[in-house]
């Protein structure tokens, strides 16, 4: 059975970058403890995130991303779509460059076309709190809805 890991990013106490952790809370909430899904959240992009990744077919990742769009706008990307380099520190590299890194070294990583980004439009990502702005608060529903439309195609016919 081929294994997906769906994965929320984010910092729990910056406003809006918590958005991808509490869509990650959600989806784990709808899926329950279904065997061919692991639902996880982690606050690293680069190659931690890659390293997450090791082992699985497929994964959907959910981070706050910004791009100019209206608050709340959700995107579907792929690893080479990324405008900025949001998934890493100063001290690390970019998700497409971690992926690459980890090929080389043999690390059993998705495809490229098997990972799929889920970025919410953040309004505020630099604002230390507990709880999204509104705009992206009421996305989040949405994004939950995303997530679990494009698991059932990546998964169709695979599950259970």
């Amino acid at each position: 059975m081929a294994k997906t890991l769906v994965i929320g990013l984010g910092n729990p106490l910056v406003t809006d970058d918590s958005v991808g952790l509490r869509v990650a809370a959600a989806v784990r909430h709808i899926l329950g403890d279904r065997p061919d899904v692991d639902v996880a959240e982690d606050y690293w992009g680069g190659l931690r995130l890659m390293e997450r990744l090791i082992g699985y077919e497929r994964a959907i990742i959910i981070d706050a991303i910004v791009t100019g769009a209206a608050p709340g706008t959700i995107h579907r990307l792929k690893p080479g779509d990324l405008p900025t380099q949001h998934s890493a520190s100063a001290h690390d590299v970019n998700l497409p460059t971690a992926l690459e890194f980890g090929r080389k070294a043999g690390a059993q990583l998705p495809q490229t076309e098997d990972i799929l980004l889920v970025a919410v439009e953040a309004a505020d990502i630099l604002t230390f709190g507990q709880r999204c702005t509104v705009a992206v608060e009421a996305a989040i529903p949405a994004a939950v809805e995303v997530v679990l439309q494009e698991l059932n195609r990546l998964t169709c016919g695979e599950q259970r």
